[in-house]
């Protein structure tokens, strides 16, 4: 099965859905400044291994609101497919950016889980793509809600992810220098306790300076 292989930065699209302020207000299942954090992590880990990601939001003008600053400063030259249907896979905007894309992995976070994750998931499976939701990038409406609509997809087969694991699996090797600083910082800004860890490996375990200290020992 095409779906036992891993993720990597080659066979995926990374999308956002409708990480707008007024869809955030109405979610219940997750603290909100955590769904942010998360948010941004899976965004960074994104920008990092240079994985084709695609942003979409609905009734910014009327009803949204604008998707975050913080998530659109990491990709400061994209600007996202405005819609008006609750269904991303209803828009042939958005469904003419993942086929560009040409990727048959699709891992998608979206707000809220029971509509704007739940619809496009479907309708991607049904037109023959593979689909990942980023569970902890996403929020519903209440937890009944948003647990709901994890198992509808999954019994459909979408395949529940968290956005720490699909860094990780884009890392694969820690012998892959070339992302693996980036890697350690985005885990330090958004992994929590997993970044605190990293933090105290590098200084009480190896000796290193802190890390304000060696960013300090950087500057010119």
């Amino acid at each position: 099965m095409s779906t036992l292989e891993l993720l990597n930065a080659e066979n995926c699209t990374v999308i956002f859905i409708d990480h707008q302020p007024q869809m955030a207000f109405g979610v219940a299942s997750i603290d909100r400044q955590l769904l942010l954090n998360n948010t941004l992590g899976l965004a960074k880990a994104a920008r990092t291994f240079n994985v084709p990601t695609i942003f979409t939001t609905v009734e910014t003008a009327s009803f949204s609101g604008e998707m975050w600053p913080q998530l659109l400063d990491i990709f400061p030259q994209q600007t996202p497919i405005e819609r008006t249907s609750m269904n991303s896979w209803e828009d042939e905007k958005f469904v003419s950016e993942v086929e560009k894309a040409g990727k048959k992995k699709l891992v998608i976070a979206a707000l809220w889980t029971e509509v704007c994750l739940t619809f496009p998931a479907l309708e991607a499976l049904a037109a023959g793509y593979e689909v990942y939701a980023v569970i902890d990038a996403s929020g519903g409406t209440s937890t009944v809600a948003h647990e709901m609509a994890i198992q509808r997809m999954t019994q459909a087969g979408v395949i529940p992810v968290t956005w720490q694991q699909v860094m990780l699996e884009f890392q694969r090797d820690w012998a892959n220098k070339a992302t693996y600083d980036d890697v350690i910082d985005i885990a330090k800004e958004h992994g929590g306790a997993y970044g605190m860890g990293i933090e105290y490996a590098y200084t009480m375990v190896h000796g290193q300076p802190a890390s304000r200290q060696r960013d300090e020992s950087k500057r010119p």
